[in-house]
């Protein structure tokens, strides 16, 4: 029996918005999560990326939502990036156009004073990253007394991030008497003592359990020797698949997204672009702006982006470096094949990454098919400066020698030191001085 939206209970200005953006059918998050969230219990989701946890938090938080005079925000987001920021005040604006409710994002990277000259206007609801929100509280651009709802989305990247000890301060800052929505892919010690710590024994709803791959997704892996090998057999794809329109091509490190960037580029100019966390905050918009748009035909991410960014209609991910953390490779392939749509996902894996690709696969039990490299692809022998082996020379130890065999130790005297103090009578003196003895003259009386 499929669910519809009719089915829970919204009002007529949220039953309006769905159907403004051709919403008819939750996903499976979304109508789990939505009768325990309006219950008022704490809420653990477990979803993956592309399972529609954005909607399935703030539609509750929407429907509860009353219009206050009071300016202060009454629901709180906190997300790990700035782009996730936009991202969830644009699906916020995009369900409340028959509300007169105001949400505002903040996040680092800009002007502190702007955003809090800004709240000082009023918010009904703030999307924040965990530092930028604790420091403007602790300015007093925010007060905090009157949240009733905390949302924590992708807590688990939260953590990785480093965020550890902002989440803890603030919710130290808000009222004990709140309720509290926890989204996360993987629940970890650490995801589960936060929640024992400050959550009210809250239910969990899990839409797929972590590491079950989804169905719609397309899944291979080619062989590949090494990073210029791995250069040849993607612009072999990007020139022999039209299909591949909208491609993200994830890499382990920034510093290889910008040495494939550098390599593409030529080839590619202006239908190319880089994003990862070096990159300045309006770079990083306009990359995920322009590949939004169709400019870009590619754009090379780090893992960053597999968090949160919702980009309709990728083609395909291609995973340039198989991931070492198995977690990030179900969030990689989730960029794609979102909404019930078709997606494809290649993996290129080196011998020394055929670890990375087992474990992805006991994480899914799943096995990924392998793919032949084509006919003619040059293999190269050049090798990147980390893929040259390393040669390391031991350094002989030389035993000290033993106390007894050691000679006194001895430093000689400078030759101003070693001068020798010689007592000069005054006779002496005066013979050297004038070539003969002086005497004193008579005493006088």
């Amino acid at each position: 029996m499929s669910i519809s939206f009719n089915d829970l209970n919204l009002n007529t200005a949220l039953f309006s918005a769905l159907d403004d953006l051709g919403f008819t059918t939750p996903t499976t998050i979304q109508h789990k999560v939505f009768p325990i969230a309006m219950s008022g219990k704490d809420v653990c989701g477990i979803a993956q990326t592309g399972t529609g946890k954005t909607i399935a938090y703030l539609l509750p938080c929407i429907k509860q939502w009353k219009f206050t005079k009071n300016k202060d925000p009454q629901i709180l987001i906190v997300v790990p990036t700035r782009e996730l920021v936009v991202q969830v005040v644009e699906a916020v604006k995009k369900l409340t156009p028959y509300l007169s409710l105001i949400v505002k994002g903040v996040y680092g990277g800009v002007n502190i004073n702007t955003q809090a000259l800004d709240l000082e206007e009023g918010a009904d609801i703030v999307v924040a990253t965990p530092g930028r929100f604790y420091d403007l509280a602790m300015n007093g651009a925010l007060k905090t007394k009157f949240i009733k709802k905390l949302v924590i989305d992708e807590v688990d990247e939260m953590l990785n991030l480093g965020f550890r000890t902002q989440l803890r301060n603030i919710m130290d800052l808000l009222p004990d008497k709140r309720q509290n929505l926890l989204f996360s892919a993987t629940i970890t010690e650490e995801v589960e003592e936060l929640m024992e710590t400050y959550f009210n024994a809250p239910v969990r709803v899990e839409a797929a359990p972590t590491g079950t791959p989804l169905e719609n997704i397309e899944q291979s892996f080619y062989s590949v020797p090494n990073f210029y090998t791995k250069v040849n057999l993607l612009q072999y794809l990007l020139a022999e698949d039209a299909t591949m329109t909208k491609v993200l091509i994830f890499t382990a490190t920034k510093k290889l997204a910008d040495q494939l960037y550098e390599v593409l580029e030529p080839n590619y100019a202006g239908a190319a672009g880089v994003i990862h966390s070096n990159k300045e905050q309006n770079h990083r918009f306009n990359t995920v702006k322009q590949f939004k748009e169709g400019v870009y035909r590619f754009i090379i991410a780090t893992d960053i982006v597999a968090r949160g960014i919702d980009i309709a209609e990728v083609t395909h991910v291609i995973n340039f470096d198989t991931p070492d953390v198995p977690e990030n490779y179900i969030h990689r392939i989730g960029r794609t094949g979102r909404f019930d749509k078709k997606g494809i996902a290649i993996t290129f894996t080196t011998t020394k990454e055929i670890p990375f690709k087992e474990a992805i696969e006991l994480l899914m039990k799943y096995s990924i098919p392998e793919l032949v490299l084509p006919d003619g692809l040059p293999i190269s022998e050049l090798l990147t400066e980390d893929e040259i082996p390393k040669v390391y020379m031991k350094i002989p130890y030389i035993k000290p020698p033993k106390k007894d065999e050691r000679g006194p130790a001895f430093h000689p005297k400078s030759a101003k030191n070693s001068k020798t103090n010689v007592k000069v009578s005054r006779k002496d003196a005066m013979q050297k001085k004038y070539g003969k003895p002086i005497k004193r003259g008579a005493k006088k009386k």
